[in-house]
């Protein structure tokens, strides 16, 4: 990460959760675990985005907005699915308004599981986001 050109940009939505995660994610900006000694910045606007960050599995409702975000997010960018029901659809996904995890809708570069994923857990995942980030910038730049 010692070669980053700009800090990433994090945005993060809940398509559908319970909040279990969300409380998680919000557990990584305080000052215990501080994902921002990472250089991660959090946004909430996509059009700065690097990183989509998403809790909650993806339901009729949500699809459109999780792709309009998406879709509003600048090039090269990495989605992250946090917690069980991001990654699979969780113990909804059986239920009728369930689509199912977020790569129903939108590719996926990062699974994070858990019920609810662990503030140490989402951090390595947004890591891993970053360095996925920088590779996809590398090819952006080598095009």
């Amino acid at each position: 990460m010692e070669h980053l050109k700009k800090s990433p940009w994090m945005l993060h939505y809940d398509a559908s959760s319970c909040n279990g995660c969300d409380i998680e994610v919000l557990a990584c900006t305080m000052p215990r675990f501080d994902i921002e000694r990472f250089g991660i910045i959090n946004t909430g606007n996509p059009f700065h985005a690097d990183i989509l960050l998403i809790t909650g599995g993806v339901n009729a409702q949500s699809a459109e907005v999780v792709k309009q975000i998406y879709s509003q997010m600048p090039h090269p960018k990495v989605v992250v699915a946090v917690g069980i029901c991001a990654c699979t659809g969780g113990v909804f996904k059986d239920c009728y308004n369930i689509l199912g995890g977020v790569d129903k809708v939108i590719p996926v570069d990062v699974y994070v599981p858990g019920c609810a994923a662990r503030p140490q857990s989402i951090i390595d995942g947004v890591l891993k986001a970053v360095d996925i980030l920088e590779k996809k910038r590398e090819a952006v730049e080598h095009e």
